[in-house]
């Protein structure tokens, strides 16, 4: 049985891959307070003593707004965290995934859909570790696997932790009951958190290098928000609930949609936004 190192094992995405993959691999899942990734002592003794086949890195702080107003703890966990795993990784001889994100194209003036080919611009302090991250990684890994992720969806799993996403924000404005804006000025790629989950074991055979991952879409934020809640059985309720916010994003739409026809000729491939959040909805039979 290969032996899988996880980092980041208590978020969103790595607590489900367990739940999915803990008889598939021999897993052993990190995360604060035990293994810290900025402590490359601590972190090359996990390895060392584990000795992993593979490592899926996706330890990181995503808060957009925080890395924004503390630049320097954001660069020693997504930055210097990262190369320390690298280094861990190259020490045993494991292969490794890079979970990075569609954020590295928020700075991009053009529209989406972007491909691997596209050159990101970053205008975010997330955005721009993850893209320094890539870079030096590349330069460090031969046996490396960067996975740009689309923006994750789900419901809430039991011993599994939640983060915002579109779907369980909409139904908090259900259960609120108030009256909130949201942009029909963004366009992004919005992926079940389960449908990349159960194909995820497929990456270990592909070749090494970038992809982009998740499902297409063309609906704007409000028109998915507006999805769902008929999807839940309360269309009636869309006006009382939603406010479409047509000022946010007005000078310039934010479109930070990724291509996946790369990682779909390796047989890895997604519903579009609107069919997967049905699919998920359908498969927790949710309804109000």
């Amino acid at each position: 049985m290969k032996k899988l190192l996880l980092t980041g094992g208590n978020g969103f995405f790595c607590s489900r891959f367990t739940k999915k993959y803990k008889t598939s691999y021999e897993i052993f899942s990190t995360d604060l307070p035990e293994v810290d990734i900025t402590d490359e002592k601590k972190i090359m003794d996990v390895f060392t003593e584990f000795n992993p086949d593979y490592v899926i890195h996706g330890a990181a702080i995503a808060n957009t707004d925080f890395c924004n107003n503390n630049p320097q703890i954001a660069y020693s966990v997504n930055v210097t965290g990262t190369l320390n795993v690298a280094r861990a990784c190259k020490r045993v001889g494991a292969k490794m995934i890079f979970i990075s994100t569609e954020q590295v194209f928020n700075g991009n003036l053009e529209d989406g859909p972007y491909t691997e080919e596209n050159v990101p611009n970053p205008d975010t302090v997330y955005g721009q570790n993850k893209l320094e991250a890539e870079r030096l990684l590349g330069e460090m890994l031969d046996e490396l696997w960067i996975l740009r992720f689309t923006w994750l969806f789900g419901l809430p799993e039991r011993n599994c932790p939640m983060v915002p996403n579109i779907l369980w924000n909409t139904i908090s404005i259900v259960l609120e009951g108030k009256r909130t804006k949201v942009t029909s000025n963004e366009y992004r790629g919005l992926t079940y958190v389960n449908e990349l989950i159960d194909q995820f074991s497929k990456i270990f055979n592909i070749p090494y290098g970038v992809y982009h991952i998740g499902s297409k879409n063309n609906l704007s934020r409000y028109d998915i928000s507006c999805l769902i809640l008929k999807e839940l059985g309360l269309e009636n309720r869309i006006g009382d609930l939603l406010e479409n916010d047509v000022e946010k994003y007005k000078n310039h739409q934010r479109d930070i949609r990724l291509c996946t026809d790369k990682i779909a000729k390796y047989g890895i491939n997604f519903s579009y936004t609107r069919d997967a959040i049905r699919r998920c909805i359908k498969e927790f039979r949710f309804k109000v």
